[in-house]
């Protein structure tokens, strides 16, 4: 049932990229290349299916919750456009296909990259996603902070000192996995509360929730870093080691990892006591979270 609930997220989500960036004539059109080679094409589409989700619970229009899933994957694509450049990770392959800096060329990527993050937020706060300005700012400034210097830029700048040989603790790895991957993945199951102006008790419970597979994500794909190989991943493996990454794999071993990532998906779970069987299909997301292997 997750695996169909995805791959039909996915199309929807890649059909309103589809739209949102549409390929342009004149002399600007090879940034809109990139920022459609760096957006669109692949990717598990799990953040803007928790957008989906979470709007679902609220009965929010699915137009309006397309546009916002399909921001935050915007906002997703170019961190990782940037994640790929010769300055931070140096990456060749993305989603199985070459990065945007070697489709196009380094300059591009960064232009893409820039471009994709300020569309993001030109789509957000549209009237198109939400008559009410009040919840446009709110998902403005969600995503923001998300991405931010307390955010995921903030977090890869943690994650780029301990690559300079700074040593982290369990609680510094944790820190810095939540800042650098957390923070969008917590936003993306608040903002459907956020869509349907939900009660706090409500809204917080998603943003728990977002919190937990958040934190359960960034282990798997630590762990997923070391057991999988390119052709599962769709991009380079056993770069974490060599990078002297700091990773919770490398600090407690696979195992106990994998324990950790465990109980993170359960208390996730539970996190969505409050929305009974309507919150099914996030509970096996918690589940697939820990267990897939791209």
């Amino acid at each position: 049932m997750l695996a169909q609930a995805l791959a039909q997220a996915a199309a929807e989500i890649e059909a309103a990229l589809d739209q949102l960036l549409p390929p342009e004539e004149g002399a600007e059109a090879p940034l809109y290349a990139a920022m459609r080679w760096g957006a669109m094409g692949g990717g598990k589409r799990m953040r803007g299916f928790l957008v989906l989700e979470g709007a679902a619970l609220f009965g929010v229009s699915r137009q309006s919750a397309l546009r916002v899933a399909a921001a935050v994957e915007m906002l997703h694509a170019y961190s990782l456009v940037h994640d790929d450049l010769p300055a931070m990770d140096n990456d060749d392959l993305r989603r199985g296909k070459p990065t945007v800096h070697r489709q196009f060329d380094e300059a591009t990527a960064i232009l893409a990259g820039d471009a994709l993050q300020a569309h993001a937020f030109a789509v957000m706060t549209a009237e198109a996603t939400h008559a009410d300005g009040w919840v446009r700012a709110e998902l403005a400034h969600g995503l923001a902070t998300a991405t931010g210097p307390r955010g995921m830029c903030g977090g890869q700048m943690l994650d780029m000192l301990a690559e300079r040989g700074e040593p982290l603790s369990e609680a510094a790895i944790g820190r810095l996995q939540v800042m650098k991957t957390g923070r969008l993945i917590e936003f993306s199951a608040e903002a459907g509360a956020i869509l349907g102006k939900a009660p706090p008790a409500l809204r917080q419970a998603l943003l728990s929730y977002g919190r937990d597979v958040g934190a359960a994500f960034q282990i798997a794909d630590d762990i997923l870093d070391v057991t999988a190989t390119p052709e599962e991943t769709g991009k380079a493996t056993g770069k974490d080691a060599s990078a002297g990454k700091a990773t919770l794999v490398g600090l407690l071993g696979l195992e106990r990892a994998q324990v950790q990532a465990n109980l993170l998906a359960e208390q996730a779970r539970k996190h969505l006591d409050v929305f009974g069987p309507r919150a099914d299909l996030l509970r096996e997301l918690a589940d697939y979270t820990v267990t897939r292997r791209k």
